[in-house]
């Protein structure tokens, strides 16, 4: 009897593929066995051939042979690398439950797929850095998050200041960033300056340290510096952040004002200039460009940290406050909450602690600037931030935004 002709515009039949399905379980089955069933070149022979099937599959046969793999502890790593590229939700088996993955099947994931597949390795457990540091460098804020919610990934420092970095465009990121026990002092003095309030409280709160242990291994070496005349830029560098005086003595002699204090007065009657901010700066011993950083910052809390670490009074930070003309009292005629909060900043702090965070300051933003780290800056190359030290790097993130302007 012959065959049922095919009408016209109808699909041929399909074949069920019944061998093929039956073929990929048993190669899958093969690659499971343990070494004392297969060795190692058996095992990688199979997981050839499988690959060059998966190839061709279904998505469906790729998912069935990825659940069937993703308990091993061992898989060829052609079959890996197939898998940990293919469709989100079928790499997602392996990346979120196989314990065979290595550091290397992670990070060739990480750079090589999508921002999904990235998504998915934020999310496994124990992270290593390496990879950390691959997902943290693709720059996709949600990924950055998810991994910084992960305890158990491990960021190493190049990582979180990458991180930091992206946190001054995705400014969501700073509270998470915060969370890390492994976050060090130099990253949180600079995200202080896109932070928000509550942030900027646990940064002083939990950073702003004291330099006494600094101070005690090192009040020997203050005398033998001077007779030397302070010759060696590179310690006198490092005995400025240390030493327990902030203010510029020797600036009172060259200063029309006769105090940091008579200076701030003056410049909350008439309003601070130019001229001004950079007297107050030269007196509470900082440069120009962190002065003027300071007293242009929004948020207002600089100012309580200057005054504190200075050893200038409430009044004193009140007169800054109306030098750069900020509200003083709310609709209601009760203190506006802005100034409410910078004074609350300033009977927190210790004045040492202070003083702690002010140096840093004052060290990144000015003494660590050269010609190529103001040219990176202005050109805004970010990309360059490897090349420079931490406080070169804090400069650089810190003051983007105002050469930028």
């Amino acid at each position: 009897m012959s065959e049922p002709a095919i009408q016209p515009n109808e699909a041929p039949p399909q074949p069920t593929l019944r061998a093929r399905h039956a073929l990929l379980k048993r190669l899958a089955d093969v690659v499971s066995l343990p070494a004392s069933r297969i060795n190692a070149f058996e095992r990688a022979v199979t997981g050839d051939l499988l690959v060059d099937m998966l190839r061709l599959a279904t998505p469906e046969d790729r998912m069935r042979v990825a659940q069937r793999l993703a308990p091993l502890a061992e898989l060829p790593n052609s079959l890996t690398r197939l898998l940990l590229r293919d469709q989100p939700e079928i790499a997602a088996i392996l990346i979120e439950t196989c314990p065979a993955l290595s550091d290397s099947d992670l990070l060739s994931c990480a750079l090589d797929a999508s921002e999904e597949h990235r998504w998915l390795i934020a999310g496994r457990r124990e992270v290593p850095e390496v990879v950390v540091e691959a997902v943290v460098r693709a720059a996709e804020p949600a990924n950055v998050e998810r991994l910084l919610r992960n305890v158990t990934a491990h960021f190493s420092q190049p990582a979180l200041e990458d991180a930091t970095a992206l946190s001054r465009t995705h400014r969501e990121l700073v509270p998470h960033l915060l969370r890390r026990p492994e976050l060090r002092p130099s990253g949180a003095y600079v995200m202080f300056w896109w932070a928000g309030p509550e942030e900027r409280r646990t940064i002083l709160q939990r950073f702003a340290v004291s330099r006494e242990p600094l101070q005690e291994v090192s009040e020997d070496v203050f005398p033998m510096a001077a007779a030397e005349g302070w010759g060696d830029p590179v310690s006198r560098k490092a005995l400025q952040f240390i030493e327990r005086r902030q203010r510029n003595r020797a600036a009172v002699d060259k200063s029309p004002f006769d105090s940091l204090e008579h200076a701030v007065a003056q410049a909350g009657v008439a309003g601070v200039s130019r001229e001004t901010a950079s007297e107050i700066a030269y007196l509470a011993g900082l440069k120009p460009l962190t002065g003027a950083k300071i007293l242009g910052d929004v948020g207002g809390e600089p100012l309580a940290i200057l005054c504190k670490a200075t050893g200038m009074g409430r009044e004193d930070l009140l007169a800054l406050w109306r030098s750069t003309r900020r509200p003083e009292t709310g609709p209601d005629g009760a203190i506006h909450p802005d100034l409410a909060r910078v004074q609350t900043t300033f009977d927190m702090l210790a004045v040492d602690r202070a003083q702690t965070v002010l140096r840093y300051w004052n060290w990144s933003l000015s003494s660590a600037l050269t010609p190529a780290l103001m040219k990176a800056i202005r050109e805004g190359d970010m990309e360059a931030l490897d090349e420079y030290s931490a406080p070169e790097r804090a400069a650089m993130l810190a003051l983007a935004e105002d050469f930028g302007r």
